[in-house]
């Protein structure tokens, strides 16, 4: 999974999200550095500071993906406009191989080949993982990555 925000104290969010994620959703197994990127989708806001996860659960995918809501909603997260900013966001990337095409949840995360700050977290943590869709393991999907807005790494 991925987590990121950019409203407060970045850092602070994100340790509080492991947290809970932690408490409420599984064993945090593994973790990419922080990573800095400028905002995706919607340009004009303050930076992002994101971060990868990896995580052992015994909730299914949709059950993980509702926890993870109700961690954003404790964490203050506002949905008021798309891309826009907020004090975090967590982003199932990839559930184990599966494949989920469901209303509410699809995984693995649609866009997350197009976003390099997803794959450079993620290559950290897990560079030979194969999308289930793709067939290619992260760090193919990262150097094949056209995405101009490079992480700069914190930590």
């Amino acid at each position: 999974m991925l987590i990121g925000g950019n409203i407060g104290d970045r850092e602070h969010y994100l340790l509080a999200a492991r947290a809970v994620i932690e408490k409420n959703c599984g064993c945090i197994v593994s973790t990419s550095a922080l990573y800095e990127t400028e905002a995706w989708g919607m340009k004009d806001q303050s930076p992002f500071l994101n971060q990868a996860l990896e995580i052992e659960t015994d909730h299914s995918a949709i059950e993980l993906l509702f926890c993870l809501l109700k961690i954003e909603e404790g964490l203050r997260r506002k949905r008021e406009v798309k891309y826009g900013p907020r004090t975090i966001d967590i982003d199932i990337l990839l559930f184990n191989s599966e494949t989920i095409s469901e209303k509410k949840l699809i995984i693995p995360h649609p866009l997350m080949h197009l976003r390099r700050f997803a794959l450079e977290c993620l290559n950290e943590i897990a560079p030979d993982v194969i999308h289930p869709v793709f067939k290619k393991p992260v760090r193919q999907l990262l150097a094949e990555c056209t995405d101009p807005l490079a992480g700069n790494k914190i930590n």
